[in-house]
């Protein structure tokens, strides 16, 4: 792998585990350039750079030791894709879900296009049917994930 592609992981990473895992949001200015575009914000939220910011903070009010475990990433051009397992205890609301004090871990699939060391654009899918299935949020009926 080409030194260009390690440096453009390496920004990811230190995202996905000083910022998110971590909780440096000194790092996170760093790291997110002023014109971010999030193509898949969660909803209520925005595409911007503010609302990558708020989503982070949320994440760690509801889960206080929110950590990712990277399983592995890949470059393309100037995108980086992530496949990572997020983990943490549910002690704040979250998708409106009070604490149940819950341990939890649900997948993603990250791809984050990289400009001058900064993510630029996001794309982004999260298995929240799983996390919701973990804090007992779905009908009865609903079908249910096996445990992994």
């Amino acid at each position: 792998m080409s030194d260009q592609a390690e440096a453009l992981k390496a920004v990811v990473r230190r995202n996905t585990l000083e910022v998110q895992s971590g909780g440096n949001f000194e790092l996170f200015d760093e790291l997110f350039a002023d014109d971010f575009l999030d193509h898949t914000p969660q909803p209520g939220g925005t595409p911007d750079k503010e609302g990558a910011r708020r989503l982070y903070h949320a994440l760690r009010e509801a889960f206080p030791d929110f950590r990712a475990e990277i399983h592995w990433q890949a470059v393309d051009g100037d995108i980086v894709t992530t496949f990572k397992t997020y983990h943490g205890t549910h002690r704040g609301v979250v998708l409106g879900i009070a604490p149940t004090g819950r341990q939890i871990k649900f997948e993603t699939v990250d791809a984050m296009r990289i400009r001058n060391s900064q993510i630029v654009e996001h794309w982004g899918v999260a298995n929240l049917y799983y996390l919701l299935q973990q804090l007992d949020a779905l009908p009865s009926s609903a079908p249910k994930v096996p445990e992994h």
